[in-house]
């Protein structure tokens, strides 16, 4: 007896292959990425308003990347000071503790010019954000949860944000927390990274910034790598928000 399919049949079996194979090919993706091995290294920005967000936000999964071979960028909106000074970086002193910072995590140190505390959202800075970013070719782009306190997060998420769309949103976006509860608000992530092996090189480059008092700041990181952890199963973990429209991209 020949068998008869409705069309809700038809669709509800087209939704189950199409499910199937979109998690073998993340799943493909994801065994990618873990292994050292391949030859597919991906290119990988974290933004951040000022030097040590990044490494506050994401230094074990920046360190977990790195150790498997991938390129990572951690890109400041500023230097760190609120003050104009001289085009050479090296009269600011955060520069030279965010270098070292990208030295323990084996990333690299990129600065687009705003200044601490005033930063500017506006037609020029975002084609300018929008090039400097789209020069790194990235695969994914980790930015700050639009919504934190700081209005240089905010600034930057935007930046971020408005240069993932005219890039037709070809890469994979994702949002990290920063001193959850004091800075990073209502944040629900979606995804999970286990930082127990890495999570004392992030603390190494997190106290690179020594002039930001990160015997203070760590703490509360601390205490959100730990309860990231309770929540996947992990000692310390670090959480991100995929965006919704955003490519598939393996975490590490």
């Amino acid at each position: 007896m020949m068998k008869t399919f409705s069309r809700r049949t038809v669709l509800a079996s087209g939704a189950s292959v199409a499910a199937a194979l979109a998690a073998v090919s993340t799943t493909a993706a994801a065994a990618d990425v873990l292994n050292p091995e391949s030859k597919r290294k991906y290119k990988i920005v974290v933004t951040g308003g000022h030097p040590g967000d990044p490494e506050y936000g994401c230094g074990g999964t920046i360190a977990r990347y790195t150790d498997l071979g991938h390129d990572v960028t951690l890109l400041y909106l500023n230097r760190g000071d609120p003050s104009e000074l001289p085009a050479d970086t090296r009269a600011f002193p955060r520069v030279a503790e965010a270098t070292r910072a990208c030295e323990i995590l084996k990333s690299r140190p990129v600065f687009a010019g705003q200044i601490d505390g005033h930063a500017v959202v506006d037609p020029a800075h975002y084609e300018a954000f929008r090039r400097l970013l789209a020069a790194e070719k990235p695969d994914a782009v980790f930015t700050h949860w639009p919504i934190d306190n700081h209005a240089d997060h905010r600034a930057m998420s935007l930046l971020t944000y408005d240069a993932w769309i005219k890039a037709k949103k070809s890469f994979a976006l994702f949002y990290y927390e920063v001193s959850t509860g004091e800075d990073t608000v209502q944040f629900s992530p979606n995804q999970y990274v286990d930082i127990t092996k890495t999570e004392a090189r992030k603390r190494l480059a997190c106290f690179a910034h020594a002039s930001q008092t990160p015997e203070r700041y760590y703490k509360l990181q601390e205490m959100v790598a730990k309860f990231r952890g309770v929540e996947s199963g992990h000692a310390h973990a670090e959480a991100f928000l995929r965006h919704v429209q955003s490519p598939e991209f393996p975490l590490p």
